[in-house]
């Protein structure tokens, strides 16, 4: 049976929450407009993960219309119960690049207490290339939280502010290779003499991932 709009409502309209979920993974193969249209009630389904789902797919589909994608985003954002959403929210923020929306993140960050919201906040810095996310990011490289460290390392490379590589340097020695090989990889796209010279010294890393990776970014 072929893939229509009528097809897809009829799954989004079952009591199921799994053909609710397998409508919303149709939503790929039709008329991109069409298809924001039909995602956005399917925003604050009852079911979580049929939430999850939805605000996923505002990634790609919110280029239909910004305007209402970051309306419906900010509201997932800061009014969903589940910090999954939370964090589905803030990933598609970044993904559209809606750089109006970088004190929204910024307040969240300092206001949940959900490290899966605050990780994918950090990731998102990077994609919406804010300048004003440098110090947001500076604060979750002091984290106690690798997992916040690693996420804002890559940010930092994504921002291209050379300002971060004298703050990288201090993860070069990083007990965790995960963090070594982050590094590596934002260096790499910060450029310049001195990351050049962190990327040399790390071609001799212990980990095999981070010295091969070393040799690719220089």
């Amino acid at each position: 049976m072929s893939i229509t709009p009528e097809s897809i409502k009829e799954l989004l309209n079952s009591e199921d929450f799994g053909e609710r979920i397998r409508g919303l993974n149709q939503l790929r193969q039709i008329e991109p407009e069409t298809a924001f249209t039909m995602v956005q009630p399917m925003i604050t389904d009852k079911n979580t993960r049929v939430r999850y789902a939805a605000v996923s797919q505002l990634d790609t589909l919110g280029q239909a219309n910004k305007t209402v994608s970051l309306e419906m985003l900010r509201d997932r954002l800061f009014n969903d119960p589940e910090p999954d959403v939370q964090a589905a929210a803030a990933d598609a923020i970044g993904g559209l690049k809606l750089v109006e929306a970088f004190d929204d993140l910024a307040n969240m960050y300092h206001d949940s207490s959900e490290w899966l919201v605050q990780f994918s906040i950090i990731a998102a810095l990077g994609e919406l290339g804010a300048p004003r996310g440098f110090e947001l990011l500076e604060e979750a490289l002091n984290s106690d939280n690798n997992l916040l460290q690693t996420a804002a390392i890559g940010s930092m490379g994504e921002l291209g502010d050379t300002r971060a590589i004298p703050l990288l340097a201090n993860f070069a020695d990083n007990d965790d290779w995960q963090i070594r090989y982050r590094l590596v990889q934002a260096l790499g796209k910060l450029g310049g003499n001195e990351a050049k010279a962190i990327i040399a010294k790390l071609v001799e890393d212990d980990s095999e991932q981070v010295a091969q990776e070393a040799k690719n970014n220089l």
